[in-house]
């Protein structure tokens, strides 16, 4: 089914946020027109973009001047509830109470993170500064729920148009950055880890890792064959990204690459599961490690390697989709917050990234997650109970708009470590809860 959008003029952004969005509730293309008779005489579904109404039967929403500006500014965005939801860039005596297309670009492309702002700790863009965070909708998908009350105008106006919605989909994914706990780090470490734990009187850590490491004790880390019978059990289809910095420094503290054990571990998930890389932190830095980060997993997986997620979620808009997107990379999950849960775009499905500095679409698709145990556990202090509760709300208002929820999880949140005590059996519990 195709839809006519009239726009007076032409716009990058216009075209870009109305293809997103009306491909997202089930049209299959949508057709553009600057001719008001050619418009007003079509019998497809139309939308008019513009200040006045031209025809009897239309969806007709009237445009603020954000999707037909070239430059990237400050907005003067005042938000209010609309449907139980905040809404903002409201207009009036139209179908709709407020631009739905501009609000939805401006949360999508992340357009406030082009604009001067504050930085966390960690160089990256705080979530105190987002709107969704000031706002309060942080945790639901508020471009999808606004959709869902468009796609209800259009189908009440246009009774004959056959709207087939995307289909829920749960997809995890893991982060391997540290793929064993004591197990092939070499000498060196683990007697400086062996010596920290007895200065600290960790005597029981101490035995724990001698005992690993003579083989009486499987490691802590080690949660990968558990992990393969949970997805077996409940049909799921998982990605794992691999952090293959070939440098123990700074955040970056997985086995080395060139460990036999590591090349074994990536040759058995690769054969198996979908596979991406987890670019290290100092890659970020420099663009030839990047490279060399995923040249390296394509030759240890004998394929090509086209997904990623940002180790730490280190990312800087336009930046550093720019890089990926030079090294071959057609899909990122990068799109979440490393410091909270939440959505941070407002929206659950994949779609095409907009480079506001170039004003253009990119063949980039990006895939945003909503969960990170991580940040229950290290930045929201969740206990497990807690967690169990948050993870069924993303699910359910998830399933609820029909869009993709991707959650990530460590392998060492999944192992028998005592400090993560509880969280495996969360995990087999949520998985348990989304089957039945």
């Amino acid at each position: 089914m195709n839809v006519l959008v009239y726009s007076p003029k032409a716009s990058p952004r216009v075209e870009y946020i109305f293809s997103t969005l009306l491909s997202a509730i089930g049209f299959q293309c949508v057709e553009f027109t600057n001719e008001p008779k050619f418009f007003a005489s079509s019998f497809l579904p139309k939308i008019n973009y513009c200040n006045q109404a031209i025809s009897d039967k239309e969806v007709w929403i009237k445009p603020v001047s954000l999707l037909y500006e070239e430059e990237i500014k400050p907005q003067e965005i005042n938000c209010f509830n609309w449907l139980k939801h905040t809404s903002f860039y409201k207009v009036e005596d139209c179908d709709f109470p407020f631009d739905i297309f501009a609000a939805a670009f401006y949360l999508i492309t992340r357009y406030e993170e082009y604009l001067p702002h504050e930085k966390d700790m960690y160089g990256r863009f705080a979530h105190q500064n987002s709107m969704a965070f000031k706002q309060n909708f942080l945790q639901l998908p508020l471009v999808n729920i606004w959709l869902s009350e468009l796609k209800k105008i259009i189908e009440n106006l246009f009774p004959s148009v056959q709207l087939t919605p995307p289909v829920f989909r749960f997809i995890p994914t893991y982060d391997i950055d540290i793929a064993f706990s004591y197990l092939h780090k070499g000498f060196k470490r683990n007697a400086g880890g062996f010596i920290s734990q007895v200065m600290k009187g960790k005597w029981s850590l101490a035995m724990e890792r001698i005992q690993v490491l003579l083989r009486k004790k499987n490691d802590p880390f080690n949660c990968y064959d558990w992990l393969n019978e949970l997805h077996k059990q409940h049909g799921m289809q998982p990605i794992y990204f691999f952090l293959l910095a070939q440098k123990n420094i700074g955040y970056d503290k997985n086995i080395l690459p060139e460990k036999p054990a590591m090349m074994q571990l990536i040759k058995d998930h690769s054969a198996e599961y979908a596979v991406g890389i987890h670019p290290s932190w100092q890659s970020g830095d420099d663009e030839e490690i990047l490279k060399k980060e995923i040249n390296l997993l394509c030759k240890m997986t004998s394929m090509n390697i086209s997904k990623s997620r940002q180790h730490f979620i280190r990312m800087t808009l336009p930046e550093t989709y720019q890089k990926i997107i030079q090294q071959g990379i057609s899909d990122d999950y990068s799109m979440g917050y490393g410091s909270i849960n939440g959505f941070r775009a407002s929206y659950c499905l994949p779609y095409k990234w907009y480079d506001l500095s170039q004003e253009k679409t990119t063949n980039l698709i990006i895939h945003p997650f909503c969960y990170m145990d991580a940040n229950s556990y290290y930045e929201q202090h969740f206990t497990p109970e807690q967690v169990l509760v948050e993870m069924k709300h993303y699910y359910e208002i998830t399933k609820q708009i029909n869009g993709e929820l991707i959650t990530i999880w460590h392998n060492h949140f999944l192992g028998t470590d005592k400090m993560f005590e509880g969280w495996k059996e969360v995990y087999e519990e949520f998985c348990l809860f989304m089957s039945s």
